[in-house]
Protein backbone atom coordinates (compact mmCIF):
# COMPACT_ATOMS: atom_id res chain seq x y z
CA UNK A 1 0.00 0.00 0.00
CA UNK A 2 1.49 3.30 -1.07
CA UNK A 3 2.41 5.42 1.38
CA UNK A 4 0.44 9.29 1.52
CA UNK A 5 1.93 12.14 1.26
CA UNK A 6 -0.04 15.46 1.27
CA UNK A 7 2.37 18.66 0.16
CA UNK A 8 1.77 21.66 1.42
CA UNK A 9 3.08 24.91 0.03
CA UNK A 10 1.54 28.26 -0.81
CA UNK A 11 2.78 28.48 -4.30
CA UNK A 12 -0.20 26.45 -6.63
CA UNK A 13 2.71 25.81 -9.36
CA UNK A 14 5.04 24.36 -6.48
CA UNK A 15 2.16 21.66 -5.30
CA UNK A 16 1.08 20.89 -8.78
CA UNK A 17 4.94 20.25 -10.01
CA UNK A 18 5.97 17.76 -6.76
CA UNK A 19 2.15 16.24 -7.14
CA UNK A 20 3.36 15.07 -10.74
CA UNK A 21 6.73 13.91 -9.91
CA UNK A 22 5.48 11.87 -6.46
CA UNK A 23 2.07 10.68 -8.47
CA UNK A 24 4.45 9.49 -11.12
CA UNK A 25 6.51 7.36 -8.42
CA UNK A 26 3.93 5.78 -7.01
CA UNK A 27 2.57 7.59 -4.14
CA UNK A 28 -0.65 8.71 -3.22
CA UNK A 29 -0.80 12.81 -2.35
CA UNK A 30 -2.89 15.26 -1.34
CA UNK A 31 -2.30 19.18 -1.26
CA UNK A 32 -2.52 21.90 0.69
CA UNK A 33 -2.42 25.71 0.37
CA UNK A 34 -1.50 26.94 3.71
CA UNK A 35 -0.63 25.60 7.37
CA UNK A 36 -4.30 25.66 8.89
CA UNK A 37 -5.72 23.64 5.95
CA UNK A 38 -2.85 20.85 6.31
CA UNK A 39 -3.93 20.92 9.98
CA UNK A 40 -7.60 19.94 8.99
CA UNK A 41 -6.42 17.68 6.39
CA UNK A 42 -4.46 16.01 8.85
CA UNK A 43 -6.72 15.62 11.68
CA UNK A 44 -9.08 14.20 9.15
CA UNK A 45 -7.44 12.10 6.57
CA UNK A 46 -4.14 10.94 8.76
CA UNK A 47 -1.28 11.13 5.99
CA UNK A 48 1.80 9.43 6.58
CA UNK A 49 4.39 11.88 5.15
CA UNK A 50 3.91 15.85 5.18
CA UNK A 51 6.66 17.66 2.97
CA UNK A 52 5.75 21.22 3.77
CA UNK A 53 7.43 24.62 3.01
CA UNK A 54 8.96 26.35 5.46
CA UNK A 55 7.30 29.59 5.37
CA UNK A 56 3.93 30.44 4.35
CA UNK A 57 1.52 33.12 5.14
CA UNK A 58 -0.48 32.08 8.49
CA UNK A 59 0.89 29.13 10.15
CA UNK A 60 4.36 28.39 8.91
CA UNK A 61 5.92 24.89 8.80
CA UNK A 62 7.50 24.70 12.23
CA UNK A 63 4.59 25.52 13.50
CA UNK A 64 2.17 23.48 11.46
CA UNK A 65 4.27 20.41 12.71
CA UNK A 66 4.31 21.27 16.33
CA UNK A 67 0.08 21.55 15.63
CA UNK A 68 0.25 18.08 14.22
CA UNK A 69 -2.14 14.71 16.08
CA UNK A 70 0.27 12.69 18.18
CA UNK A 71 1.20 9.35 18.10
CA UNK A 72 -0.60 6.81 16.19
CA UNK A 73 -1.43 9.45 13.80
CA UNK A 74 1.70 11.26 14.34
CA UNK A 75 3.29 11.84 10.45
CA UNK A 76 6.72 11.90 9.27
CA UNK A 77 7.46 15.25 8.29
CA UNK A 78 9.42 16.78 6.01
CA UNK A 79 10.74 20.74 5.25
CA UNK A 80 11.57 22.57 2.46
CA UNK A 81 13.18 25.92 2.64
CA UNK A 82 15.06 28.29 0.76
CA UNK A 83 18.99 28.64 1.33
CA UNK A 84 18.29 32.15 3.44
CA UNK A 85 16.45 29.88 5.97
CA UNK A 86 18.04 26.68 6.58
CA UNK A 87 19.27 27.54 9.85
CA UNK A 88 15.59 27.27 11.01
CA UNK A 89 15.18 24.42 8.70
CA UNK A 90 17.52 22.81 11.21
CA UNK A 91 16.10 23.79 14.08
CA UNK A 92 12.82 22.12 12.94
CA UNK A 93 14.69 18.98 12.59
CA UNK A 94 15.81 19.19 16.59
CA UNK A 95 12.63 20.02 17.03
CA UNK A 96 11.21 16.82 15.73
CA UNK A 97 11.01 16.87 11.66
CA UNK A 98 12.46 13.88 9.58
CA UNK A 99 14.66 15.65 7.25
CA UNK A 100 14.96 19.24 5.33
CA UNK A 101 15.52 19.85 1.94
CA UNK A 102 16.39 22.89 0.02
CA UNK A 103 14.98 24.75 -2.81
CA UNK A 104 14.81 24.64 -5.84
CA UNK A 105 13.66 21.08 -5.31
CA UNK A 106 16.41 18.10 -6.95
CA UNK A 107 14.10 15.07 -8.06
CA UNK A 108 16.81 12.69 -6.76
CA UNK A 109 17.63 14.28 -3.39
CA UNK A 110 13.79 14.17 -2.99
CA UNK A 111 12.60 10.50 -3.38
CA UNK A 112 15.52 9.19 -1.81
CA UNK A 113 14.36 11.83 1.34
CA UNK A 114 11.24 10.36 0.61
CA UNK A 115 11.93 6.76 0.43
CA UNK A 116 14.21 7.08 3.75
CA UNK A 117 10.75 8.93 5.77
CA UNK A 118 8.55 5.72 4.08
CA UNK A 119 11.02 2.88 5.94
CA UNK A 120 10.29 4.86 9.12
CA UNK A 121 7.00 5.13 8.70
CA UNK A 122 6.93 1.32 7.93
CA UNK A 123 8.64 0.81 11.14
CA UNK A 124 6.57 3.30 12.89
CA UNK A 125 3.35 1.32 11.98
CA UNK A 126 5.11 -2.48 12.42
CA UNK A 127 6.31 -1.42 16.07
CA UNK A 128 2.73 0.60 16.95
CA UNK A 129 1.14 -2.88 15.61
CA UNK A 130 3.35 -4.59 17.60
CA UNK A 131 2.38 -2.84 20.59
CA UNK A 132 -1.16 -3.33 20.49
CA UNK A 133 -0.84 -7.03 20.22
CA UNK A 134 0.93 -6.16 23.53
CA UNK A 135 -1.20 -4.17 24.91
CA UNK A 136 -4.19 -6.82 24.36
CA UNK A 137 -2.57 -9.77 25.25
CA UNK A 138 -2.04 -8.12 28.76
CA UNK A 139 -4.58 -6.51 29.50
CA UNK A 140 -5.76 -6.60 32.84
CA UNK A 141 -9.15 -7.16 32.37
CA UNK A 142 -8.05 -10.56 30.36
CA UNK A 143 -6.73 -12.21 33.13
CA UNK A 144 -9.32 -14.28 33.69
CA UNK A 145 -10.06 -14.96 37.46
CA UNK A 146 -13.62 -14.72 39.54
CA UNK A 147 -12.51 -16.50 42.37
CA UNK A 148 -12.79 -13.88 45.51
CA UNK A 149 -8.34 -14.72 45.70
CA UNK A 150 -8.26 -13.25 41.60
CA UNK A 151 -10.21 -10.70 42.11
CA UNK A 152 -8.43 -9.09 44.73
CA UNK A 153 -5.48 -9.56 43.03
CA UNK A 154 -6.66 -8.30 39.91
CA UNK A 155 -7.93 -4.85 41.63
CA UNK A 156 -4.10 -4.33 42.70
CA UNK A 157 -2.96 -4.99 39.73
CA UNK A 158 -5.59 -1.96 38.58
CA UNK A 159 -4.32 0.18 41.13
CA UNK A 160 -0.87 -0.18 41.39
CA UNK A 161 -0.51 -0.49 37.18
CA UNK A 162 0.06 3.92 37.33
CA UNK A 163 2.25 4.34 39.84
CA UNK A 164 6.24 3.68 39.83
CA UNK A 165 5.83 1.45 43.11
CA UNK A 166 7.99 -1.29 43.89
CA UNK A 167 5.59 -4.46 44.17
CA UNK A 168 6.30 -8.29 45.31
CA UNK A 169 4.09 -11.15 43.66
CA UNK A 170 3.79 -14.53 45.60
CA UNK A 171 2.80 -17.55 44.28
CA UNK A 172 3.48 -21.35 43.33
CA UNK A 173 5.32 -22.11 39.95
CA UNK A 174 3.34 -22.24 37.38
CA UNK A 175 0.82 -19.50 38.84
CA UNK A 176 0.96 -16.91 35.98
CA UNK A 177 3.43 -14.61 38.15
CA UNK A 178 5.21 -13.17 34.81
CA UNK A 179 1.98 -12.64 33.51
CA UNK A 180 1.17 -10.46 36.24
CA UNK A 181 3.93 -8.28 35.95
CA UNK A 182 4.07 -7.62 32.93
CA UNK A 183 0.20 -6.92 32.45
CA UNK A 184 1.84 -4.70 34.90
CA UNK A 185 4.13 -3.02 33.28
CA UNK A 186 2.36 -2.60 29.75
CA UNK A 187 -0.39 -1.19 31.44
CA UNK A 188 1.46 1.52 33.07
CA UNK A 189 2.78 4.82 32.42
CA UNK A 190 6.51 2.69 31.53
CA UNK A 191 4.26 0.58 28.77
CA UNK A 192 7.06 2.08 25.87
CA UNK A 193 9.94 1.10 28.16
CA UNK A 194 11.50 -1.95 28.10
CA UNK A 195 10.27 -4.87 30.30
CA UNK A 196 12.80 -7.12 31.26
CA UNK A 197 13.02 -10.51 32.96
CA UNK A 198 15.70 -12.22 35.16
CA UNK A 199 15.61 -15.47 36.58
CA UNK A 200 17.22 -15.49 39.70
CA UNK A 201 17.29 -19.46 40.04
CA UNK A 202 18.90 -19.75 36.94
CA UNK A 203 21.63 -17.49 37.08
CA UNK A 204 25.04 -18.86 38.90
CA UNK A 205 26.07 -16.50 42.08
CA UNK A 206 29.46 -15.31 40.40
CA UNK A 207 27.77 -14.19 37.56
CA UNK A 208 24.93 -12.13 38.96
CA UNK A 209 26.71 -8.67 39.50
CA UNK A 210 27.52 -8.49 35.99
CA UNK A 211 24.08 -9.47 34.74
CA UNK A 212 22.48 -6.65 36.97
CA UNK A 213 25.05 -4.23 36.99
CA UNK A 214 27.03 -4.80 33.92
CA UNK A 215 30.96 -4.06 33.55
CA UNK A 216 33.76 -2.05 32.21
CA UNK A 217 36.66 -3.16 30.22
CA UNK A 218 38.96 -4.71 32.13
CA UNK A 219 36.96 -5.44 35.35
CA UNK A 220 37.91 -8.93 34.86
CA UNK A 221 39.32 -11.36 33.11
CA UNK A 222 37.97 -11.69 29.68
CA UNK A 223 36.00 -8.53 30.16
CA UNK A 224 37.17 -6.52 26.77
CA UNK A 225 35.05 -4.50 26.25
CA UNK A 226 31.85 -2.37 27.96
CA UNK A 227 28.30 -4.15 28.90
CA UNK A 228 25.38 -2.72 29.80
CA UNK A 229 23.73 -4.42 32.89
CA UNK A 230 19.58 -5.63 32.83
CA UNK A 231 19.39 -2.58 35.02
CA UNK A 232 20.39 0.05 32.30
CA UNK A 233 18.80 -1.93 29.36
CA UNK A 234 15.47 -1.78 31.86
CA UNK A 235 16.20 2.20 32.15
CA UNK A 236 12.57 3.69 32.22
CA UNK A 237 10.49 0.20 31.97
CA UNK A 238 10.67 -2.46 34.35
CA UNK A 239 12.99 -5.20 35.69
CA UNK A 240 11.61 -8.73 37.00
CA UNK A 241 13.41 -10.31 39.05
CA UNK A 242 11.77 -13.85 39.34
CA UNK A 243 12.81 -16.23 42.01
CA UNK A 244 13.75 -13.29 44.32
CA UNK A 245 14.20 -15.49 47.02
CA UNK A 246 17.39 -17.15 45.07
CA UNK A 247 19.62 -14.29 45.00
CA UNK A 248 22.58 -14.05 46.90
CA UNK A 249 22.71 -12.80 50.20
CA UNK A 250 25.78 -11.09 48.97
CA UNK A 251 24.06 -9.09 46.31
CA UNK A 252 20.87 -8.19 48.27
CA UNK A 253 22.56 -5.46 49.94
CA UNK A 254 23.50 -4.09 46.08
CA UNK A 255 20.11 -4.47 45.06
CA UNK A 256 18.72 -2.60 48.61
CA UNK A 257 21.25 0.26 47.31
CA UNK A 258 19.96 0.59 43.93
CA UNK A 259 15.88 1.10 45.24
CA UNK A 260 16.96 3.20 47.48
CA UNK A 261 19.51 5.48 45.53
CA UNK A 262 18.16 4.79 42.22
CA UNK A 263 22.06 4.48 40.57
CA UNK A 264 24.05 1.44 39.53
CA UNK A 265 28.07 1.23 39.43
CA UNK A 266 29.13 -1.00 36.67
CA UNK A 267 32.15 -3.51 37.72
CA UNK A 268 35.47 -2.03 37.46
CA UNK A 269 33.66 1.33 37.02
CA UNK A 270 34.37 4.48 39.03
CA UNK A 271 31.11 6.57 38.00
CA UNK A 272 27.84 5.78 38.69
CA UNK A 273 24.91 5.52 36.16
CA UNK A 274 21.26 7.25 37.20
CA UNK A 275 18.33 4.64 36.41
CA UNK A 276 14.98 4.97 36.33
CA UNK A 277 13.42 1.19 36.74
CA UNK A 278 10.48 0.02 38.30
CA UNK A 279 11.17 -3.55 39.86
CA UNK A 280 8.52 -6.12 40.39
CA UNK A 281 9.64 -9.27 42.20
CA UNK A 282 8.21 -12.40 42.84
CA UNK A 283 8.63 -16.02 44.91
CA UNK A 284 7.61 -19.20 45.50
CA UNK A 285 9.07 -18.95 48.59
CA UNK A 286 7.98 -18.06 52.18
CA UNK A 287 10.44 -14.99 52.36
CA UNK A 288 9.26 -14.03 55.41
CA UNK A 289 10.52 -17.83 57.03
CA UNK A 290 13.74 -16.90 54.66
CA UNK A 291 14.59 -13.59 56.70
CA UNK A 292 13.84 -15.07 60.22
CA UNK A 293 16.63 -17.70 59.00
CA UNK A 294 18.77 -15.21 58.08
CA UNK A 295 18.79 -15.96 54.19
CA UNK A 296 17.16 -13.14 53.20
CA UNK A 297 17.66 -9.20 53.98
CA UNK A 298 14.72 -8.04 56.12
CA UNK A 299 15.50 -4.49 54.93
CA UNK A 300 14.86 -5.67 51.27
CA UNK A 301 12.31 -7.95 51.69
CA UNK A 302 10.32 -4.76 53.41
CA UNK A 303 11.96 -2.99 50.39
CA UNK A 304 10.20 -5.23 48.03
CA UNK A 305 6.65 -5.59 49.33
CA UNK A 306 5.55 -2.18 49.47
CA UNK A 307 2.83 -3.64 47.38
CA UNK A 308 2.10 -7.48 47.35
CA UNK A 309 -0.58 -9.82 45.07
CA UNK A 310 -0.66 -12.96 46.09
CA UNK A 311 -1.67 -15.56 43.25
CA UNK A 312 -3.62 -18.64 44.81
CA UNK A 313 -2.46 -22.10 43.18
CA UNK A 314 -5.30 -23.68 40.58
CA UNK A 315 -6.32 -26.18 43.20
CA UNK A 316 -7.99 -23.18 45.05
CA UNK A 317 -9.26 -21.55 42.18
CA UNK A 318 -11.01 -24.43 40.45
CA UNK A 319 -14.35 -22.01 39.18
CA UNK A 320 -11.69 -20.37 36.47
CA UNK A 321 -10.70 -23.88 35.35
CA UNK A 322 -13.06 -23.85 32.38
CA UNK A 323 -12.60 -20.86 31.30
CA UNK A 324 -8.53 -21.26 31.22
CA UNK A 325 -9.04 -24.16 29.43
CA UNK A 326 -11.44 -22.79 26.24
CA UNK A 327 -8.98 -20.26 26.59
CA UNK A 328 -5.64 -22.45 25.54
CA UNK A 329 -8.03 -25.03 23.58
CA UNK A 330 -8.44 -21.38 20.76
CA UNK A 331 -4.82 -20.65 21.43
CA UNK A 332 -3.56 -24.16 20.07
CA UNK A 333 -6.28 -24.23 17.83
CA UNK A 334 -4.92 -21.36 16.00
CA UNK A 335 -1.56 -22.27 16.21
CA UNK A 336 -2.33 -25.68 14.91
CA UNK A 337 -4.50 -24.70 12.34
CA UNK A 338 -7.68 -27.12 13.94
CA UNK A 339 -11.12 -26.66 14.18
CA UNK A 340 -11.67 -27.85 17.51
CA UNK A 341 -15.12 -26.89 18.82
CA UNK A 342 -15.31 -27.75 22.42
CA UNK A 343 -14.18 -30.09 25.53
CA UNK A 344 -16.79 -32.69 26.19
CA UNK A 345 -18.56 -32.19 30.12
CA UNK A 346 -16.60 -35.63 31.19
CA UNK A 347 -13.24 -33.93 30.14
CA UNK A 348 -14.05 -30.85 31.58
CA UNK A 349 -14.86 -32.65 35.09
CA UNK A 350 -11.86 -34.28 35.01
CA UNK A 351 -9.96 -30.90 35.07
CA UNK A 352 -11.75 -29.69 37.33
CA UNK A 353 -11.45 -32.57 39.73
CA UNK A 354 -7.33 -32.99 39.25
CA UNK A 355 -4.82 -31.07 41.56
CA UNK A 356 -3.11 -29.28 39.55
CA UNK A 357 0.53 -28.88 40.78
CA UNK A 358 2.14 -27.41 38.42
CA UNK A 359 -0.87 -24.72 38.09
CA UNK A 360 -1.91 -22.94 34.64
CA UNK A 361 1.34 -24.04 33.45
CA UNK A 362 0.47 -27.95 33.39
CA UNK A 363 -3.25 -26.88 32.76
CA UNK A 364 -1.43 -25.34 29.25
CA UNK A 365 0.48 -28.34 28.46
CA UNK A 366 -2.21 -30.62 29.24
CA UNK A 367 -4.93 -28.81 26.75
CA UNK A 368 -2.09 -27.69 24.21
CA UNK A 369 -1.08 -31.61 23.87
CA UNK A 370 -5.13 -32.52 23.82
CA UNK A 371 -5.28 -30.08 20.73
CA UNK A 372 -2.62 -31.38 18.99
CA UNK A 373 -3.74 -35.28 19.25
CA UNK A 374 -7.52 -34.45 18.78
CA UNK A 375 -9.50 -35.48 15.26
CA UNK A 376 -12.15 -35.54 16.88
CA UNK A 377 -13.18 -31.33 16.78
CA UNK A 378 -14.31 -32.24 20.43
CA UNK A 379 -11.46 -32.78 23.57
CA UNK A 380 -12.65 -35.89 25.24
CA UNK A 381 -11.61 -37.55 28.54
CA UNK A 382 -9.45 -39.82 26.31
CA UNK A 383 -7.10 -36.93 24.86
CA UNK A 384 -6.59 -35.82 28.76
CA UNK A 385 -6.87 -39.14 30.47
CA UNK A 386 -3.55 -39.69 30.61
CA UNK A 387 -1.87 -36.65 31.51
CA UNK A 388 -4.14 -36.56 34.81
CA UNK A 389 -2.45 -39.30 36.69
CA UNK A 390 -4.47 -40.39 39.54
CA UNK A 391 -2.50 -39.45 43.00
CA UNK A 392 -1.57 -36.24 42.56
CA UNK A 393 -3.11 -33.98 45.34
CA UNK A 394 -6.67 -33.39 45.10
CA UNK A 395 -6.83 -35.97 42.61
CA UNK A 396 -8.53 -38.91 41.94
CA UNK A 397 -7.36 -40.91 45.26
CA UNK A 398 -10.24 -41.49 47.29
CA UNK A 399 -8.75 -40.19 50.49
CA UNK A 400 -10.94 -40.00 53.53
CA UNK A 401 -10.08 -36.81 55.98
CA UNK A 402 -10.88 -37.25 59.70
CA UNK A 403 -13.54 -35.91 61.74
CA UNK A 404 -10.91 -33.99 63.46
CA UNK A 405 -8.98 -32.53 60.52
CA UNK A 406 -5.35 -33.58 58.94
CA UNK A 407 -1.97 -32.33 58.45
CA UNK A 408 -1.57 -31.57 54.92
CA UNK A 409 2.07 -30.75 54.88
CA UNK A 410 2.52 -33.95 56.50
CA UNK A 411 0.51 -35.70 53.62
CA UNK A 412 2.11 -33.82 50.98
CA UNK A 413 5.70 -34.91 52.67
CA UNK A 414 5.21 -38.28 52.92
CA UNK A 415 3.93 -38.02 48.67
CA UNK A 416 7.29 -36.43 48.30
CA UNK A 417 8.98 -38.88 50.36
CA UNK A 418 7.32 -42.15 48.54
CA UNK A 419 7.93 -40.46 45.17
CA UNK A 420 11.54 -39.73 45.84
CA UNK A 421 11.76 -43.73 47.27
CA UNK A 422 9.86 -44.86 43.92
CA UNK A 423 12.34 -42.74 41.43
CA UNK A 424 15.20 -44.17 43.19
CA UNK A 425 16.22 -40.81 44.33
CA UNK A 426 16.25 -39.04 41.58
CA UNK A 427 15.07 -35.92 41.45
CA UNK A 428 13.45 -35.50 38.34
CA UNK A 429 12.13 -38.38 37.87
CA UNK A 430 10.14 -38.07 41.69
CA UNK A 431 9.18 -34.52 39.81
CA UNK A 432 7.44 -36.53 36.84
CA UNK A 433 5.92 -38.78 39.32
CA UNK A 434 3.85 -36.05 41.02
CA UNK A 435 3.33 -33.79 37.81
CA UNK A 436 5.73 -30.97 39.57
CA UNK A 437 8.18 -28.78 37.82
CA UNK A 438 11.86 -29.97 39.08
CA UNK A 439 12.89 -26.78 40.60
CA UNK A 440 9.54 -26.75 42.63
CA UNK A 441 10.35 -30.20 43.74
CA UNK A 442 13.59 -29.32 44.83
CA UNK A 443 12.03 -26.45 46.83
CA UNK A 444 9.74 -28.91 48.70
CA UNK A 445 12.44 -31.19 49.65
CA UNK A 446 14.30 -28.28 51.13
CA UNK A 447 11.04 -27.43 52.92
CA UNK A 448 10.25 -30.38 54.56
CA UNK A 449 14.21 -30.98 55.08
CA UNK A 450 14.35 -34.23 53.43
CA UNK A 451 17.26 -35.34 52.39
CA UNK A 452 18.32 -33.83 49.24
CA UNK A 453 19.41 -36.38 46.16
CA UNK A 454 22.32 -38.11 46.02
CA UNK A 455 22.24 -38.95 42.42
CA UNK A 456 22.09 -37.77 39.26
CA UNK A 457 19.11 -35.93 38.90
CA UNK A 458 17.66 -37.01 35.01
Amino acid sequence: MPAVVLIVDDEPLQREILKTILDAEGYETRTAGGGLEALRMAKEQHPDIILTDLKMDGMNGIELMEAMPGEPFAPTVIIMTAHGTISSAVAAVKKGAFDYLTKPLEKDTLILTLRRAEERVSLRKENLHLQRELYGRFKIEGIIGSSQMMRSAIDVMKRASPTAVTMLVRGESGTGKELVARAIHYNSPRKRGQFTALNCAAIPEGLFESELFGYEPGAFTGASGLKKGLFEEADGGTLFLDEIGDLPFTTQSKLLRVIQDKEIRRLGGKNTVKVDVRIIAATNKDLEKEVSKGAFREDLYWRLKVVTIDLPPLRERREDIPELADLFMKKYSREFGKRIKGIEPSALKALGDYGWPGNIRQLESVVEKAVLVNDTGIIGLSDIGNDLRPGGPGGAYDIDIPEGGMDFEELEKELIRKAMLRADGVAAKAARLLGMSYKTFLYRLEKFNLAPPDKESA
